[in-house]
């Protein structure tokens, strides 16, 4: 199955980050913060957003945006273009 976003909407997929445990304390999945960074996957068809960002950049996005998509196995997020706060290079 193929994301194609609409509009100013970004498809990223979450990179998980290295949990480490400091002196043997676990934390729950549930009290783990989210992910900021992620993946492009896809790029809606806004034209100036195409020009700002290509599929395959790593982005820093906002802290509560987007909308959660479970396919195949694989989390995605669709965020729009104000929740993209950066390019990672």
């Amino acid at each position: 199955m193929k994301l194609k976003p609409l509009d100013d909407r970004v498809v990223i997929e979450t990179k998980e980050l290295e949990e480490k445990n400091v002196g043997g304390i676990i934390i729950p999945d549930t009290a783990k913060e989210k992910p900021q960074i992620g993946e492009v996957i896809a790029v809606g068809t806004d034209e100036e957003l195409q020009k700002m960002v290509k599929v395959g950049d790593k982005i820093l996005y906002g802290k509560y945006g987007g909308t959660e998509v479970d396919i195949e196995d694989k989390k995605y997020l669709i965020v729009s273009r104000s929740d993209v706060l950066a390019i990672i290079e």
